[in-house]
């Protein structure tokens, strides 16, 4: 397996010509919005990538954070909680710092399969990896579904060419920019998707400001 193509700031400059070169809706974007200023976050574990998203699953952004902020002061003695002691921690501790019990059950599956070694506690085991190879390995966790590993694989692997086919930001970026009065279907914007190889996830960063711009 070959080692994947990551995101840098010259790698973003390559990808927003080659992106204007081969889709002039794009082009339009790029120039309308600027610079992509896609920033990965390596640092985080894949684990607690995915705990952290199973934390903020379905709340605005505001109840997240303080969910999150309540399961973190559940265990001072860590930046954050390794597998064993989310384990450890007891139904009534959890539910404490406002995690439902679905959500409870999604941690302890998620720190289960990290212990069984499915979720790597470092990313340099998934470095070699493809993207579909990744999905199909962190998907084995409930409560993960494809959409949150293609939102790990961008903004903590930092991999250029993700395209979450059913994220509706993007698919009503897509609309937008491109003046339909649908959205596109899965299959449709993965067949529009593939001029914008090698570097869709720079696409899917455009699509989103299109989505929300006045």
């Amino acid at each position: 397996m070959t080692k994947q193509i990551l995101i840098t700031p010259r790698r973003l400059r390559a990808a927003e010509r080659g992106l204007a070169a081969a889709d002039p809706v794009l082009a339009a974007l790029i120039a309308r919005h600027g610079r992509c200023l896609l920033v990965p976050d390596p640092a985080r574990s894949p684990y607690e990538a995915l705990a952290t998203a199973v934390m903020y699953q379905q709340l605005s952004g505001k109840a997240a954070e303080t969910i999150h902020r309540r399961f973190l002061a559940l265990f001072p003695e860590h930046a954050f909680p390794p597998p064993a002691a989310v384990l450890a921690a007891s139904d009534e501790q959890l539910r404490s710092a406002g995690l439902s019990r679905q959500k409870q059950a999604y941690l302890r599956d998620l720190a289960a399969k990290a212990l069984e070694g499915v979720v790597p506690m470092a990313s340099g085991e998934l470095e070699r990896l493809s993207s579909d190879a990744i999905v199909t390995r962190l998907t084995a966790v409930r409560g993960v579904g494809r959409w949150t590993v293609e939102m790990f694989l961008i903004f903590t692997l930092g991999r250029i060419d993700v395209l979450p086919l059913d994220d509706y930001g993007i698919r009503a970026g897509y609309a937008r920019a491109y003046g339909q009065d649908r959205l596109p279907s899965a299959s449709e914007l993965r067949a529009a998707g593939q001029c914008w190889a090698p570097w869709r996830s720079v696409a899917s960063w455009y699509l989103w400001r299109a989505a929300v711009a006045p």
